[in-house]
């Protein structure tokens, strides 16, 4: 229960930074990435700052805690491997994002709006997970045949 509590606070605040900062608004988002139009430079500004938060939080976590309050382990990913699925993703990611202005930590937050375009993004990102499992499954299925 504690554990669901801390994530349940995390995702709050997490959302209510998205909201603040303006990345739940997809104009913003792609006024940011339009360098050579209405060039929006203060999500910079929110990157950065999440970035300099995220790493002092892992040196004072990983530095201090031998485990974390309610986990037996840290939940990190190990693998370094950088392959087709990875690049393939993030390629996807990123064309998406310049694309709709929405990511799916921003689209999130914005539920609360009631935005359609935000519900059709969120619906064409279940669309895409289901499908990339389902092609994930069956590539697995094909390699063991």
């Amino acid at each position: 229960m504690k554990a669901n509590l801390a994530s349940l606070a995390s995702g709050l605040v997490f959302g209510l930074g998205i909201a603040i900062s303006g990345m739940a608004n997809p104009a913003k988002v792609l006024n940011f990435f339009d360098v050579a139009g209405s060039w929006d430079p203060s999500l910079i500004f929110v990157m950065g700052g999440a970035l300099v938060v995220a790493a002092i939080g892992y040196r004072l976590v990983f530095g201090a805690a031998a485990k974390p309050l309610y986990a037996d382990t840290f939940n990190v990913p190990t693998s370094r491997i950088i392959d087709a699925k990875l690049v393939g993703g993030s390629a996807v990611f990123g064309i998406g994002w310049g694309i709709a202005g929405f990511c799916p930590g921003g689209a999130v937050p914005a539920i609360g709006i009631g935005f359609v375009p935000t519900m059709t993004f969120l619906a064409a990102m279940v669309a895409g997970i289901v499908a990339a499992r389902f092609i994930m499954k069956r590539s697995l299925r094909l390699a063991a045949a």
